[in-house]
């Protein structure tokens, strides 16, 4: 039996980072599905390609070739040759990545490379939908979130570490704005599944995020 987790939650609840912690706690590989569609949303900015024209968005598709590949258990996502690992955290992509990712054509584009991941190979997955769409059968699926102001000062540290020149309350409201459309958008709404165990770990530090998830995953997959 293979070991599939989903990690599903709103941005700012920490899933990329729990669930890089428990891959290498537990020895399998993690796959971070956002950075997917981030990369996707790189390429429509870099190409000046507007969310608002998605026949263009579609059209361009066939110019987006994406390739995952891993060092030690760690996932590297490479654009048309070039590793963009840290090109795919800023702001704007993450609203590029948001409004791609309610293109039907869009999540199409990139289901198949994810499902045949995790068909392969013992994952952890994170996302908005892994639970609900990309891995339905997952054997232990996580729905993980904090409150806003706690999920704003996490992504308002991260992107001040990474250099950028933003303000908290502009982190913050892009994320409830992004909370909102990811929530209420018709192509896999960004909702717990219905068998998901509800995480919220607003006091909960890193370590004891990716402990109260590695307990849980060895209860269910006996290892």
């Amino acid at each position: 039996m293979r070991i599939n987790i989903a990690i599903d939650g709103p941005s700012g609840a920490g899933k990329s980072t729990v669930a890089k912690g428990i891959a290498s706690k537990m020895g399998i590989i993690h796959v971070d599905t956002g950075a997917m569609y981030r990369t996707v949303g790189l390429y429509m900015y870099e190409n000046g390609i507007e969310l608002s024209d998605e026949n263009g968005i579609i059209s361009s598709l066939k110019n987006v070739n994406i390739k995952l590949e891993y060092e030690n258990g760690a996932q590297h996502i490479y654009l048309n040759g070039k590793c963009v690992d840290a090109d795919i955290r800023t702001d704007v992509v993450s609203t590029y990545a948001s409004g791609v990712s309610t293109i039907q054509a869009v999540r199409d584009f990139l289901l198949d490379t994810q499902r045949d991941i995790a068909k392969s190979k013992d994952v952890i997955m994170d996302g908005r939908d892994i639970g609900t769409v990309v891995l339905p059968d997952a054997g232990l699926k996580i729905f993980m979130t904090a409150n806003d102001e706690a999920r704003a000062r996490r992504r308002y540290k991260e992107l001040l570490e990474k250099g950028e020149n933003v303000t908290f309350e502009d982190v913050y409201q892009n994320m409830v704005k992004r909370d909102d459309k990811d929530k209420n958008r018709k192509i896999a709404p960004a909702v717990p599944a219905d068998d998901a165990v509800l995480f919220d770990n607003t006091e909960y530090g890193l370590n004891e995020s990716i402990d109260y998830v590695v307990e849980l995953a060895k209860k269910r997959f006996s290892v």
